[in-house]
C-alpha cells in the first residue's frame, strides 16, 4: 500500500463548490472499495461517501444530492465533487479504503464560511 495524498480543499463561501482529489501508489487500487471521510473539530471522523469497485456509490444523508464521489482506476485517484457547500461541511477530509485499512494521509482542509 502506498501513501494517500489528498488535495483540493480550501476556503469557500456557503453555496460554493470544491473538488477534492486523492491519489495513491503502490497498490492495486481498482480492487478496493474507496471512501471519503471527514473530521470536524471536536468530532469523530465519519464516512461521507463510498464508491464500490464497479462504480456504485453511497452517501450519508446530509450530503446526498450535493456531493458526488467518483474514481479513475487508471490514475489511482478518487474524487469528491462538493456542491452547495454548507458551514457544517467544514472539516478535514480524508480518503481511505472502506473499511479503512491503509495508513491515513494528512487530509485536506475544507472551510465553508462567509
Amino acid at each position: 500500500q502506498g501513501q494517500l495524498v489528498e488535495s483540493g480543499g480550501g476556503l469557500v463561501q456557503p453555496g460554493g463548490s470544491l473538488r477534492l482529489s486523492c491519489t495513491t501508489s503502490g497498490s492495486i487500487f481498482s480492487i478496493y472499495v474507496m471512501g471519503w471521510y471527514r473530521q470536524a473539530p471536536g468530532k469523530q471522523r465519519e464516512l461521507v461517501a463510498v464508491i464500490l469497485r464497479g462504480g456504485t456509490t453511497n452517501y450519508i444523508d446530509s450530503v446526498k444530492g450535493r456531493f458526488t464521489i467518483s474514481r479513475d482506476n487508471a490514475k489511482n485517484t478518487v474524487y469528491l465533487q462538493m456542491n452547495s457547500l454548507k458551514p457544517e461541511d467544514t472539516a478535514v477530509y480524508y480518503c481511505n479504503t472502506n473499511p479503512a485499512i491503509w495508513a491515513w494521509g494528512q487530509g485536506t482542509q475544507v472551510t465553508v464560511s462567509s
